[in-house]
């Protein structure tokens, strides 16, 4: 079945996909922005995410020669038989995670599954997705232990004792700018994760050949992203909201400007490695629980022991997601079709 010329699980995975992605992921990025902008409108912040998003779209299209999602899928092609069933079941599953407030990484729920069921094509993208989100966890862990441990007792006394006051729309200005740059590195990563569902075109341009998406597709997914990011909006983030709202002083904006900021230049430094997908998840908990763990020991803010508990409660939800992630792209594919997955 065939709906605007696309297969109708396509369609589907791509649905469940983007909120799931969207609802589950973007709080990584815009999770900090809404707590601190709780004052504002919620059409005022979607206007501003939604047209970073398709600056996005548009950037990569045009400027990335149909190639929304900045390379990332290189080395994951569209299933030669299309889109089957069991390709939808993981954004599935993540859309119930994320009602229940777990932040598990869409990278490895959504990806393993054509990771580690395309065959020799695709074989080994699992191990080096896997060793790439864990070297950026450690890296984000070290960059947020680090800065916090030599700025936590000035800064966050200097911030919990002005917390009441007005603050000079300096601020605003610069973590709306920090939240832009944040967001696009985010949207550079995670595309892969939304549109690995919609089929791609085998284009030649200057003598190579590219996967890239046709115009109807994007404008499609542009849609359907913008709305969707509107419901989050709306809804304030929902349930993986509460992940940021429990950390020190993330709703002050000047707070959450070094978060975003330190968090967006991780990404940078990450897309230049290579174009394997990663979880951005990890690395967001990775600085979470550095930047907790630092506070907790320089100031009274927090003890060390709550500290403890909180980055080890994060870090056990995102381990479950892996379990989950890896028990569905083994064994749905094999029950589906009988072949085993590449690892």
């Amino acid at each position: 079945m065939e709906i605007f010329g696309l297969e109708f699980f396509a369609i589907a995975g791509f649905i469940l996909a983007a909120y799931a992605v969207i609802a589950n992921d973007s709080i990584q990025t815009l999770g900090t922005f809404l707590s601190s902008n709780s004052q504002r409108p919620w059409w005022i912040l979607w206007i501003f995410a939604s047209g970073i998003l398709l600056s996005a779209l548009a950037y990569a299209y045009f400027y990335g020669d149909g190639d929304v999602a900045f390379g990332r899928l290189n080395k994951l092609p569209y299933p030669e038989g299309g889109i089957q069933w069991w390709h939808a079941l993981p954004p599935l599953a993540l859309l119930f995670l994320t009602r229940l407030g777990i932040p598990v990484s869409t990278t490895f729920l959504v990806l393993t599954v054509f990771a580690l069921s395309g065959g020799a094509e695709t074989e080994g993208v699992m191990t080096k997705m896997l060793i790439k989100s864990a070297l950026g966890y450690v890296v984000a862990f070290g960059a947020g232990a680090v800065v916090y441990l030599l700025i936590a007792r000035i800064w966050e006394h200097w911030i919990g004792e002005t917390r009441h006051q007005t603050q000079g729309s300096l601020w605003t200005v610069f973590q709306w700018f920090t939240t832009g740059f944040l967001w696009w590195q985010w949207l550079t990563q995670d595309f892969a994760n939304i549109f690995i569902f919609l089929p791609r075109e085998r284009t030649e341009i200057n003598g190579e050949i590219l996967l890239t998406f046709a115009p109807g597709v994007i404008i499609f997914a542009a849609l359907v992203m913008v709305l969707m990011q509107a419901y989050i909006m709306y809804t304030r983030g929902g349930e993986i909201q509460k992940i940021v709202l429990a950390k020190i002083h993330t709703t002050d904006v000047r707070a959450a400007t070094i978060v975003d900021l330190i968090y967006a230049l991780i990404l940078w430094y990450f897309k230049g490695i290579s174009d394997i997908p990663m979880s951005t998840t990890w690395v967001f908990l990775g600085l979470l629980a550095g930047r907790e763990l630092a506070i907790s020991f320089v100031t009274s803010l927090r003890t060390q022991r709550s500290a403890i508990m909180d980055v080890s409660g994060d870090m056990g939800r995102a381990f479950i997601g892996l379990i989950i992630s890896i028990a569905l792209a083994v064994g749905v594919p094999w029950l589906a079709t009988g072949q085993m997955p590449h690892f």
